[in-house]
């Protein structure tokens, strides 16, 4: 009897049908898996549903009757008003239940005047995509009640058909066509059950991130903002660690020279009485003046250095504002009244800017103001902080120009400088004086 060899190619082959067969049970199983989720929000975002559907054709049906008397638009601003709240349980139970995470929307920007709030209410795109999230919801709830609910009991019903018949009516009977009929057809709706709630659920999800979540401006804004805030980021610690090497490299470094220097010095001894050796006398007085000097040049050099390295990072890291802004206005020639309100701490970046801010404008006052005595004020509490600086000198400073007619004052690039952080600077320099100053700055970026 003759033995077939076995190849390695069938091996091959049969491994691969096997992994064939074997993957393709996982795929029914996904393709038939529904999250718990996906089924607790079909059954329990029914009355959610109801409810604010109902609310929303409220609005609309009595903004619509409404809309030509006096009420009407205070009524719909305020109906939007409460339909901007609405969409917080809802972000809250698509995120619990489908686990889809839906950002929350920017606040109401809250402008001066009745007229003008009204104004940003009505016209307010978020209210509106939750208004037209709550309509849509409502027949989306009830498909989906339907596939969670009314599928598998009609699909368990149909199958169990055939048994109803029998206890319904007992005694001898000829099996029909529904008997047939009901089972497969039964069967087929147990089936498609979890196949229509996961259908529900995605179009939920892209419902509600589309309707619900910040609009495409809004999240472009976003990325810009956390893309700035990754850079900012990035650059302190960039210049922290330049500060930092410069501190405990290059300038200690100078400080031994210096010391070096200051031995060398000391072993040249004082200047000496004229002796039988002319030449070797001059030699030693250059030689001791080149020391000298090169020494007060390192000196020099060290302290030039320590400025540098504290403007690259003026703020300690433990001290903040509160150790920095004293010792910044010791520094300066007018005589400045300083008073600070630190009940919230800053993020780095903004101390940083405050800082430079605060530097700049006392810099201005003892350079081109004229100044006899300046104030200081900062504050930081709920989310911003508000920079103040006064002074009684001849004003006329504005942002393009300078303290006094003719004088730099690099307002217009502080501006700038600010306005990377969300930071606003205003100039209130009547001719004559005073002088006054405000920043404000968000505590965090």
């Amino acid at each position: 009897m003759t033995e077939r060899a076995e190849s390695p190619a069938d091996d091959t082959a049969d491994d691969t049908g096997r992994g064939a067969h074997r993957g393709a049970a996982p795929g029914w199983r996904r393709r038939l898996a529904v999250r718990g989720g996906d089924w607790a929000f079909a059954i329990l975002g029914l009355p959610v549903a109801l409810l604010g559907g109902l609310c929303a054709i409220a609005v609309l049906y009595a903004g619509v009757l409404l809309s030509l008397t006096v009420v009407g638009l205070p009524f719909v601003a305020l109906a939007l008003l409460g339909v901007r709240r609405l969409g917080a349980p809802q972000r809250w139970l698509v995120d619990r239940l489908l686990g889809e995470r839906i950002e929350e929307p920017a606040p109401l920007p809250r402008p001066a005047g009745v007229l003008a709030r009204g104004r940003v209410v009505l016209t307010d795109p978020v209210a509106w995509r939750v208004l037209l999230h709550l309509v849509l919801r409502l027949p989306l709830g009830v498909l989906g009640f339907a596939a969670a609910v009314l599928l598998p009991l009609g699909g368990g019903w149909l199958v169990g058909f055939p048994l109803w018949i029998r206890l319904l009516e007992p005694g001898p009977r000829t099996t029909g066509w529904p008997e047939f009929v009901a089972v497969p057809l039964g069967l087929v709706l147990l089936a498609s059950a979890p196949g229509a709630v996961r259908a529900l659920s995605g179009v939920n999800r892209r419902l509600a991130r589309v309707l619900l979540g910040p609009g495409r401006a809004q999240q472009r804004v976003r990325q810009l903002e956390n893309a700035r805030t990754g850079l900012i980021a990035a650059n302190t610690d960039r210049l922290r660690g330049l500060e930092r090497d410069l501190h405990d490299g290059t300038q200690a470094r100078l400080v031994a020279l210096a010391i070096t220097l200051a031995l060398a010095e000391d072993a040249l001894g004082p200047e000496r009485p004229p002796t039988p050796n002319p030449s070797a006398h001059a030699d030693t007085d250059r030689l001791r003046a080149l020391v000298t000097r090169a020494r007060g040049q390192t000196d020099d050099t060290i302290a030039e250095l320590r400025l540098l390295t504290r403007g690259i990072h003026p703020v300690t890291p433990e001290g903040g504002l509160g150790e920095a802004l004293p010792g910044l206005t010791a520094t300066c020639p007018v005589p400045v009244d300083i008073r600070l309100d630190l009940r919230q701490r800053p993020e780095p970046a903004i101390e940083q800017a405050v800082y430079y801010c605060v530097a700049e404008l006392l810099t201005n006052i003892a350079k081109h103001s004229g100044a006899r005595s300046a104030e200081l004020a900062v504050r930081a509490a709920d989310g911003r902080v508000r920079v103040l600086v006064r002074d009684d000198g001849r004003g006329g400073a504005a942002p393009g120009g300078g303290a006094a007619p003719g004088g730099g004052s690099g307002l217009a690039g502080l501006a700038e400088r600010l306005a990377a952080v969300d930071g606003v600077l205003r100039v209130d320099s009547p001719p004559g004086g005073p002088t006054t100053v405000t920043a404000e700055l968000p505590t965090a970026v």
